[in-house]
C-alpha cells in the first residue's frame, strides 16, 4: 500500500515539474573552507517546494511559482541563508557559515518559544541528526547518556530509563518524555518504557532535554526533568531513508548473541498542501541474562548456600514462599527457579510503526493539520517490585493536531495491552504450587526433618528438602513447560502470573502566543486535560468491577520581555495551576532572568526560581498487587477497602489466634493496623504512620553561565550551572508489617504474631515529613584542537540530604552517583569522508534503593567508540562501533542482568 502511495506521489510530483515556469540553478559552498556542500536543502520560504545539492554542491530547482520569491538554503550545523529570486533562469552562488558553536542552535522547549541555546533561561541539553551520526552509542537513545548531567539506567536491551538530578528507579515517574508533543508513558505504569513507542532514529529531528523541575509549563509529571523528541516533517525532509545495523552482544552468562536493527522512512510532499510519511523500525536481540543468586533473606544481600533452610536468591523466584515450622525447625522457604528458566529464550524485540498525514490549507506553514498514528509492540524486561517479562506488549497513540505560527490545539489517546506479559516471581511460585501445594510441601519437609520419614536422617535440612522436592518439575521437561504455559496464561495471581492491562489515557493540549497582538512583551496562555481509564481486570489496580476513571487538568500563562540596550536582559515569568481528582489544586510559578554580556552577546548569565509539584501516580492511588515479597496497596480513600489479599498461610503456633490455617487481609489494615518495618528490624516494634498520600512539592533555584572563552585562536564553549532543590511531602513507598492477629500497640497478640512469623509485608504510599534537599552542579567544556578535532568534557556533581533517623521507614531512592565525568574526542572529517568518535564515562559508586532490593552499585568506567565512512554518491554512511569496549560487566541496578559489551556495523542511506 505504501509503495502505491509513493508511486502516485512520484507521478503527481512529476506532473508538477513538467509545467514548471521558473528555473533556478546554483552552487552552495562552505564559507570558511570554500568546499562545496552536498545535500544542502534549497526550498521556497514557507513552502514544501525544494531540492537538494548534488555530490558537487550544485542544484537545479524548477518550480511553478513566478518570481519574486525567497529561497531558504540550509545545512545542519550551518546558519541558514535566504536569497531573493527575481527572474527566471537566475544563477546564484551561496556560501553558508558554520554555526560558531552548538550554543547557536535553536531550541523551543525551555520557554515554549524559539530561542538560541545560548539564551535559554534554564539548563538544556540537545541532540540532533548530526550528533546522532557521530554518536558512538548503538542507538541514539543510548547516546543520551553522553549528554552532560544525564543518567541512563539499563533495565534490559530494549528498556533504558533516562534520569536527571536523582530520585528515580526504572519506574521513573518524575521524568516526562514527549514525542511530537505526546507523552509516551505507559498509562498504567506512569512512565516511559524507554524507546519502545518512541521514535525511529531515521526520523529524529531534535532531542531537547531539560533537567530539573519544569512543572510551570508542562504540568505535574515534569517534576524532575523532561525530554522532547521531535520528528522530521515530510514537507521539509522528503525521500526514502534506510538503515541496517547488525552486531552482537557479549556477556559471560549469555555468551555472544546477534542482534539486528532495521529502519525505513518514506516521506513525500504531494503538493504545497499535502504531505505524508511512514517509518518502520524492527529490532531483535537477546536480553542480558540476570544470574545474581546472592541470598536476600532477612534483608541481607550476600553469598549464601542455596541448601539453607531459609534462602531467597535475588534472581531465583518461588523461594520467597516461607513460613516458620516451629522452634525445632525454624523458618523454611520453598525451592525456587532461576530467572533464566522462567524467561524462555530472553528474546528482546521492538517493532515501531509511525504514520503521519500533514495538510496545509493555504499551501504554507501558516496553518497545518496533522494526523499522527504510532504503534509499538515488543518484548522487554521491566524491574519494579518484581521482574516482569514484558512480552508482546502493545502501545499505540493517535493524535490530531492543528497548529499555526502562534498556536496549537492537540488531542491524543494512548492505548496499551500487556499482551502475553507475566510476573516471573509468581510464575515460579505457582508452578511450585501447581505441582505440590504449600501445605503438602511444608508438611513433608517438617515430617522428614523430625524423623518421620523412613531412611531419611532427622534434623537434616538438606535431606528434608530433598524429600519435599521429590518429583519437582524440572526446567526443560514437557511437564515443566506445560505448567509454565498454564500459569503464564492465567491472570489470577493465586494460581497464575499473567499481567493484564488495557488502560487508556486521553489527553488534550492548547497553547496560544500573543506575540502578534501584544508588542511590549510576549504572552502565552495554555491548558491541558487528561483522563486515565484504568483497566487491568484487577491484576494491577483494584479495578475488579470495571475501569477506574481518573481526571487531571491544568492551565498556565507565561510572559517574556527583553530589556536594556540590544535586548540584553530577558525576563520570563510563568504560572501554572493544576488540579487532580483526589487532591487540592497546586500553583507552579517560575521566574527567570537571562543576561547577554560581551560585544557579540557571547557571555550569557542566567538565574531561575520555580516551584513544582507532582501528583501521586495512578499506582500510588489505585494499585492492589501482591508482589510476593510485599503487597502494594494504593492510598486513594476509595481504594483501601477495594483490595483483599489471597489467603495467606499461618504458622502452626498461630492458627488458634488467626482462626484457621490461612488469613485474609484488607488494604486498610496496611494503613491503620501495621508495624513500621524498620522498628521491627530494630527490635522495638512500633506502629507505622499510615497517612494517605498527597502531592509532593519542590522549590528549585538555579544559576548558570553559557559562553565563549577565547584562548589564542581557540574557542572554548562553556556551560556551567548549579542548583538547589528543597522538597516537601516527598512521595515514596514505606514498608510496613501487618500482623495476622492482634491490634498494633496491644503489647500482646500482635507481638506474638511477629514472633511466629504471622505477618505480611505491605508497601504503602505516603509522604515523609522529613526535610529533603538535593543540590548539584555541572560544567561542560567543548572546543576544537589540532586542526578540527572535537574535544569535549563534562563533570557533574549530585548530592542529597536526608536525616534517616527522622523517618526510618522512608527510602528516598536518590539512585544517582555523586560524581560523573564524561569525555568526547573525535573528528567528523579526519580525511575525506572519514570520521570517528570516542566517548568515555566514569561514575563513582552509590546506593540504589528500590522495592526490589537495596544495594551498592559499584563505580565503573565505560568506553564507546565508532568510525564512519561516507559515500556521498550513494548518500550513505557506513559505521563500525562498540559499547563498553573494556569488556568489564557492570550492574546498573541490583537484580538486572550484568551489562556486557555490544559491537555493531551499520549502513544508513538518506535519500
Amino acid at each position: 500500500m505504501i509503495k502505491k502511495i509513493l508511486l502516485i506521489a512520484c507521478i503527481a510530483f512529476g506532473s508538477i515539474t513538467m509545467v514548471a515556469q521558473t528555473t533556478v540553478t546554483g552552487t552552495v559552498k562552505d564559507a570558511k573552507t570554500g568546499e562545496t556542500l552536498p545535500g544542502a536543502n534549497i526550498k521556497i520560504e514557507n513552502k514544501a517546494v525544494g531540492t537538494t545539492t548534488d555530490f558537487d554542491g550544485n542544484f537545479v530547482l524548477e518550480v511553478t511559482d513566478n518570481p519574486p520569491f525567497t529561497l531558504e538554503i540550509s545545512v545542519l550545523g550551518f546558519k541558514m541563508e535566504k536569497v531573493e529570486v527575481t527572474k527566471n533562469n537566475q544563477i546564484i552562488a551561496v556560501t553558508l557559515t558554520e554555526n560558531e558553536t552548538s550554543l547557536d542552535e535553536i531550541v523551543v522547549s525551555a520557554s515554549r518559544t524559539p530561542e538560541r541555546v545560548m539564551e535559554s533561561p534554564v539548563t538544556i541539553e540537545r541532540l540532533d541528526a548530526r550528533a546522532i551520526k557521530n554518536s558512538s552509542a548503538p542507538s541514539f537513545y543510548d547516546g543520551l547518556e553522553n549528554l552532560k548531567g544525564v543518567d541512563v539506567n539499563t533495565n534490559s536491551l530494549t528498556f533504558k530509563s533516562v534520569n536527571t538530578r536523582g530520585f528515580a528507579t526504572f519506574a521513573n515517574t518524575r521524568f516526562m518524555q514527549l514525542v511530537d508533543g505526546m507523552d509516551n508513558s505507559s498509562p498504567a505504569l506512569n512512565f516511559a518504557i524507554g524507546n519502545l513507542l518512541g521514535m525511529s532514529e531515521l526520523d529524529v529531528n531534535t532531542v531537547e532535554l531539560l533537567p530539573g523541575a519544569s512543572s510551570a509549563l508542562y504540568g505535574a509529571n515534569a517534576f524532575n526533568g523532561i525530554m522532547f523528541m521531535t520528528s522530521r516533517s515530510p514537507f521539509n525532509d522528503q525521500g526514502i531513508s534506510f538503515s541496517y545495523k547488525q552486531g552482537i552482544t557479549s556477556q559471560d552468562a549469555a555468551g555472544d548473541n546477534s542482534f539486528h536493527d532495521v529502519s525505513i522512512r518514506m516521506a513525500h510532499a504531494f503538493s504545497n498542501k499535502f504531505a505524508a510519511k511512514a517509518t518502520l523500525s524492527y529490532l531483535k536481540g537477546t536480553e542480558w541474562f540476570a544470574t545474581d543468586y546472592r541470598n536476600t533473606a532477612n534483608g541481607e544481600y550476600a553469598a549464601g548456600d542455596r541448601s539453607l533452610n531459609d534462602f531467597d536468591g535475588l534472581n531465583i523466584y518461588g523461594d520467597e514462599v516461607a513460613i516458620s515450622l516451629g522452634g525445632a525447625i525454624g523458618r523454611v522457604s520453598r525451592t525456587g527457579y532461576q530467572e533464566r528458566d522462567l524467561m524462555e529464550d530472553y528474546e528482546a524485540k521492538s517493532v515501531k510503526l509511525n504514520t503521519a498525514l500533514h495538510y496545509r490549507p493555504f499551501g504554507d506553514d501558516r496553518l497545518e493539520l496533522i494526523f499522527n498514528s504510532k504503534y509499538g509492540v515488543g518484548n522487554t524486561i521491566y524491574q519494579g517490585a518484581n521482574r516482569y517479562n514484558i512480552k508482546d506488549f502493545y502501545l499505540a497513540q493517535q493524535k490530531l493536531e492543528l497548529k499555526g505560527k502562534n498556536f496549537f490545539i492537540r488531542g491524543y489517546v494512548t492505548t496499551e495491552d500487556a499482551g502475553n506479559s507475566y510476573d516471573s516471581r509468581f510464575t515460579a511460585i505457582n508452578i511450585n504450587r501447581k505441582w505440590k501445594s504449600d501445605q503438602d510441601w511444608f508438611g513433608q519437609y517438617a515430617a522428614a526433618y523430625l524423623g518421620g520419614v523412613p531412611n531419611v536422617p532427622a534434623s537434616n535440612h538438606a535431606a528434608a528438602r530433598a524429600v519435599a522436592d521429590s518429583g519437582r518439575l524440572i526446567p526443560g521437561t514437557p511437564a515443566f513447560k506445560s505448567a509454565f504455559d498454564t500459569v503464564t496464561a492465567d491472570p489470577n495471581l493465586v494460581t497464575g502470573s499473567k499481567f493484564q492491562d488495557q488502560t487508556k489515557l486521553y489527553h488534550g493540549d492548547v497553547n496560544y502566543n500573543f506575540q502578534d497582538v501584544i508588542e511590549w512583551a510576549e504572552f502565552q496562555v495554555g491548558g491541558s486535560y487528561r483522563r486515565y481509564s484504568l483497566n487491568s481486570n484487577g491484576s494491577i489496580f483494584t479495578d475488579y468491577d470495571g475501569a477506574i476513571d481518573y481526571d487531571e487538568y491544568g492551565v498556565y500563562t507565561q510572559m517574556q520581555r527583553r530589556f536594556l540596550e540590544e535586548d540584553r536582559l530577558k525576563f520570563t515569568a510563568s504560572l501554572r495551576y493544576d488540579k487532580a481528582q483526589n487532591f487540592d489544586g497546586n500553583f507552579s510559578p517560575r521566574v527567570s532572568l537571562a543576561y547577554a554580556a560581551g560585544e557579540n552577546k557571547n557571555d550569557n548569565f542566567r538565574a531561575s526560581f520555580q516551584k513544582g509539584f507532582r501528583n501521586p501516580t495512578t499506582q500510588d492511588q489505585y494499585i492492589g498487587l501482591d508482589a510476593g515479597s510485599a503487597i502494594l496497596v494504593g492510598s486513594a480513600p476509595d481504594n483501601l477497602d477495594r483490595y483483599t489479599s489471597a489467603p495467606l498461610n499461618v504458622s502452626t503456633e498461630g492458627m488458634a489466634f488467626a482462626g484457621g490455617a490461612t488469613k485474609t487481609l484488607s488494604g486498610r489494615l496496611a494503613y491503620e493496623n501495621s508495624f513500621s518495618a524498620s522498628s521491627v528490624l530494630a527490635g522495638a516494634p512500633a506502629a507505622a504512620d499510615g497517612a494517605l498520600v498527597k502531592p509532593e512539592e519542590v522549590t528549585a533555584f538555579e544559576l548558570g553561565y553559557r559562553g565563549l572563552i577565547y584562548l589564542g585562536d581557540s574557542k572554548i564553549t562553556v556551560d556551567v550551572s548549579g542548583y538547589y532543590n528543597s522538597y516537601n511531602d516527598f512521595i515514596s513507598g514505606k514498608n510496613v508489617l501487618v500482623p495476622f492477629y492482634g491490634e498494633v500497640g496491644d503489647n500482646g497478640l500482635s507481638l506474638l504474631a511477629l514472633k511466629n512469623g504471622d505477618f505480611k509485608a505491605f508497601q504503602i504510599y505516603t509522604n515523609t515529613t522529613a526535610e529533603i534537599s538535593s543540590y548539584g552542579a555541572s560544567i561542560g567544556l567543548n572546543t576544537k584542537i589540532a586542526g578540527g578535532f572535537d574535544l569535549g568534557t563534562s563533570y557533574t556533581y549530585a548530592k542529597f540530604d536526608f536525616d534517616q533517623a527522622s523517618d526510618p521507614d522512608f527510602e528516598a531512592g536518590f539512585n544517582t552517583p555523586e560524581h560523573k565525568v564524561k569525555l568526547q574526542f573525535g573528528h567528523t572529517n579526519l580525511f575525506e569522508n572519514f570520521g570517528f568518535n570516542i566517548n568515555a564515562r566514569w561514575q563513582d559508586e552509590y546506593l540504589w534503593e528500590s522495592t526490589f532490593l537495596d544495594a551498592t552499585i559499584e563505580s565503573r568506567t565505560m568506553l564507546d567508540a565508532q568510525v564512519n565512512y561516507s559515500v556521498p554518491k550513494w548518500k550513505s554512511v557506513f559505521k563500525v562501533g562498540g559499547a563498553n569496549l573494556g569488556g568489564k560487566e557492570y550492574f546498573s541496578a541490583p537484580g538486572v542482568g550484568a551489562i556486557g559489551s555490544q559491537y555493531y556495523v551499520s549502513w544508513t542511506i538518506n535519500n
